[in-house]
């Protein structure tokens, strides 16, 4: 248990909008590594984080807490003798994404520094310090590991000390890959669906109508349809298709796009206000309607496709990579991925496409399946089944891969430990009284100085 939450706190969010409480009344330095220092605070805001993010909190886990962060202040101190590079543009990136999802997560930047009771500048400068501190420490520890390699016989002999009543048990898995094509509307409902959005946009502009009003009543964009077409955007995502967020910063505050067009559709963007490189946008969303014929035309030219995967003319990455629509698939070379990255379970895919593999056999493509894609757009694919493994014990035939990254994990964290047994005897440790009865961290730090 010990070990699952020290990896907790490692992943654990480094900063919470809570955090203006870290100078608490009754606040004390618990522990110095070197010159580091860890304070009370620091340990009641990190607990309240794990807290809120619904962790199981073991009894001891103060002990936990205060040890993994004294450990990461020894990393920290040998990143910076060793002069590790930690640039200050990864450092505002980090903090700009974190900042950007407090934003999503209470509704907008006036709602966070509502409750942060800070603005985003003074909650960004709060944290820089621990945000670099924190890169420092990954990078002292992926130098510990970086040659770290593991051999088949070290994976064996990994597998055969698991007790054999330990070993998990499998559902089927498959790694299954598609190439999806999107059918193209007609030039007649292209043009349909931008006369409809002029039409809104002359509506707006001339006070017959809201914007938010009109993105409710006819944006088909079901992620923002029912808050009026609303979103908060930045500048440096790359999430955004680029035409459509190229079109949004070009509008000053109040002002209405013309007809754009991006991967999804048509649009037309209101700008609702801007700071920087953060943007409050609301968008109507067109899609052009796609006739049985076009998607007759996408079913055909799959199954050219296939005809090529089939007489081996054509690699199924190659293909992937020059025709599918399916933009996620393109960083996968095809692969669906789910819990497991490229192995899914039944349940994890799609209804539309579980009976169709039925058919399908090891090494098999499909023939064109018409299909809604996560946008509810009409949509045809050809799936290839990859590898396909039947509710199995854990064995080393079938589950080599899970089992060496389970085995090499094992090996990078005993060369962590040994790396601290080795050094931190040798820090500066300084240890509040009311953490020395904690057992881990008299090993970890045997000579510390108490306070």
């Amino acid at each position: 248990m010990r070990k699952i939450f020290i990896l907790l706190l490692s992943f654990s969010a480094m900063f919470s909008v809570h955090a203006q409480t870290a100078k608490l009344l009754a606040d004390k330095i618990v522990s110095i590594v070197g010159d580091k220092i860890v304070l009370k605070s620091d340990l009641v805001n990190y607990m309240d984080d794990l807290k809120r993010q619904g962790n199981e909190i073991p009894a001891n886990a103060e002990c936990v807490l205060l040890e993994k962060m004294m450990q990461d202040k020894a990393l920290i101190l040998q990143a910076e003798k060793d002069s590790l590079p930690v640039s200050e543009e990864d450092v505002e990136a980090e903090l700009d994404q974190r900042v950007r999802y407090f934003i999503m997560q209470y509704g907008g930047k006036e709602a966070f520094e509502q409750i942060a009771g800070r603005t985003i500048y003074q909650v960004k400068e709060d944290f820089r310090k621990s945000i670099k501190e924190g890169r420092l420490a990954k990078a002292m520890r992926d130098k510990i590991i970086e040659n770290v390699k593991i051999t088949p016989n070290e994976v064996r002999d990994y597998y055969q000390k698991i007790p054999k009543d330990s070993l998990p048990f499998y559902e089927t898995e498959l790694v299954i890959g598609q190439i999806v094509v999107n059918p193209k509307a007609g030039r007649e409902l292209e043009k349909f669906a931008q006369d409809e959005l002029a039409d809104y946009r002359k509506q707006i502009e001339a006070g017959q109508k809201t914007f938010e009003t009109m993105a409710r009543l006819y944006s088909e964009d079901p992620g923002s349809k029912q808050n009026g077409g609303r979103y908060e955007i930045n500048k440096n995502e790359k999430t955004w298709d680029p035409d459509f967020k190229n079109a949004a910063f070009r509008l000053k505050e109040g002002q209405i796009s013309p007809v754009i067009k991006s991967k999804f559709g048509y649009h037309i963007i209101q700008m609702i206000s801007r700071n920087g490189d953060d943007a409050v946008i609301r968008h109507i969303l067109r899609v052009p309607q796609v006739l049985d014929e076009d998607i007759e035309v996408s079913k055909a030219k799959l199954d050219s496709i296939r005809s090529k995967l089939i007489a081996g003319t054509l690699s199924f990455g190659e293909a992937v990579d020059k025709f599918s629509d399916d933009q996620n698939s393109k960083f996968t070379a095809g692969i669906i991925t789910g819990q497991g990255g490229n192995y899914v379970t039944i349940d994890e895919l799609d209804k539309d496409l579980v009976p169709y593999l039925d058919k399908l056999k090891v090494g098999e493509f499909s023939q064109p399946m018409v299909f809604k894609s996560e946008q509810e757009k009409t949509a045809v694919r050809i799936v290839y089944l990859q590898s396909k493994t039947e509710p199995h014990r854990e064995n080393l035939r079938d589950d080599y891969d899970k089992i060496s990254q389970r085995a090499i994990a094992e090996k990078k964290e005993k060369l962590v430990e040994k790396w601290f047994a080795e050094k931190l005897p040798n820090f500066y440790v300084m240890i509040d009284k009311d953490y020395q009865q904690c057992e881990s961290i008299h090993k970890q730090f045997p000579n510390f100085v108490s306070k």
